[in-house]
C-alpha cells in the first residue's frame, strides 16, 4: 500500500507542476512536455532520476521525466561500451518499450474513438 501511495504522489506531483505551467505560463503543451523530457534527461545524468525512481516506483517511470531518464540511462550505458557513437544508438533501444506502448495505445484508442467534427 505505501509504494501505491508513494507513485500516487510523486506521479501527481510532477502533474501538478505541469498544469501550474499550463494555467500561469505562456508555456505551450508541446513545450512543456519536451521541457519535462529533457528535466528527466539531466536529471538522470546526474544520477538523481535514478534515486527517485526506486523511491516511486511508476510514479517516477510513468511520466515524461521518466522518458527522458531512460533516454540518458541508455546513452550512458552505451557510451561506456561503445564510446561516442553510443551517444546516436542507445537511447531510442532504452526508450523502445514505452513508444512502442505509446503508440499501440494510441492507435486502440483511435479505432474505439468516435470523433465528430465541428
Amino acid at each position: 500500500m505505501m509504494d501505491l501511495l508513494k507513485a500516487f504522489v510523486v506521479g501527481g506531483l510532477l502533474c501538478v507542476v505541469g498544469q501550474i505551467l499550463i494555467d500561469k505560463t505562456k508555456l505551450m503543451p508541446g513545450r512543456i512536455l519536451v521541457l519535462y523530457v529533457c528535466l528527466g534527461c539531466i536529471l538522470g545524468g546526474l544520477g538523481i532520476y535514478k534515486a527517485l525512481e526506486e523511491f516511486a516506483g511508476a510514479g517516477a517511470t510513468v511520466p515524461l521525466t521518466g522518458f527522458g531518464f531512460r533516454l540518458a540511462e541508455g546513452v550512458m550505458k552505451e557510451v561506456d561500451n561503445t564510446g561516442f557513437l553510443g551517444i546516436f544508438t542507445r537511447g531510442m533501444k532504452a526508450a523502445a518499450g514505452g513508444v512502442t506502448a505509446a503508440v499501440f495505445f494510441a492507435f486502440l484508442a483511435a479505432m474505439a474513438a468516435n470523433p465528430k467534427e465541428k
